[in-house]
């Protein structure tokens, strides 16, 4: 987890998993982007937070139409726009933009990456998504949420596109993810980087 000073955008950014929550009571966050599974309790560590303006999101973490699973819908994307609109418009001098999911890996990294795509549209996708990699490491944005916000953007398919390259990255270190992203259904993301080799 890292808090960090935004290269690209005037406030603090950070972003991470559910476990990683009650540690953050100390970097006073103002603004909290709060992704959650439908039936998933609110976490209790936000009453350690003092006064902050929270958006709450309910859906899975899923990219396509799978059995039980809320998907990301276009009225989550455009909300969470809103939300770092209504921030990024005249953003508070300690301004500080947390945004959670449950591992602080997909939902979370594509939401902040399409914050990020709103507030600085002069920048490519592939410079945005390298801002959101340096802030979270582990990044693996849900390439729905990338296609919706894409869209609504106006950006032509670039950050879907340009997502390809961080999958790429992330199998390069962490060549187990194949596996598990394919049990998740997430073929899609997978579908255009070579399957990694994996050390016995």
């Amino acid at each position: 987890m890292q808090t960090s000073i935004s290269a690209i955008a005037p406030l603090r950014l950070t972003v991470c998993g559910i476990d990683e929550l009650a540690g953050l009571s100390e970097a006073r966050p103002t603004h909290v982007l709060s992704i959650l599974d439908p039936d998933r309790a609110v976490p209790e560590a936000f009453g350690s937070y003092g006064e902050h303006e929270r958006l709450e999101l309910r859906f899975h973490d899923n990219i396509d139409p799978m059995p039980g699973q809320t998907m990301p819908m276009p009225d989550h994307v455009a909300a969470l726009l809103a939300f770092g609109r209504d921030l990024m418009a005249e953003p508070p001098q300690d301004a500080h933009l947390l945004v959670h999911c449950h591992a602080g890996i997909s939902r979370s990294t594509a939401s902040m990456t399409l914050i990020l795509a709103q507030q600085r549209p002069d920048l490519s996708a592939g410079a945005i998504l390298a801002e959101v990699l340096r802030i979270r490491e582990k990044a693996w944005p849900n390439l729905r949420m990338l296609e919706i916000g894409d869209g609504m953007l106006g950006r032509g398919g670039s950050f879907p596109e340009a997502a390809h390259a961080i999958y790429r990255h992330q199998l390069t270190i962490r060549p187990h993810l194949w596996e598990f992203m394919a049990d998740l259904g997430r073929g899609r993301e997978l579908a255009r980087v070579p399957r990694p080799a994996i050390a016995s």
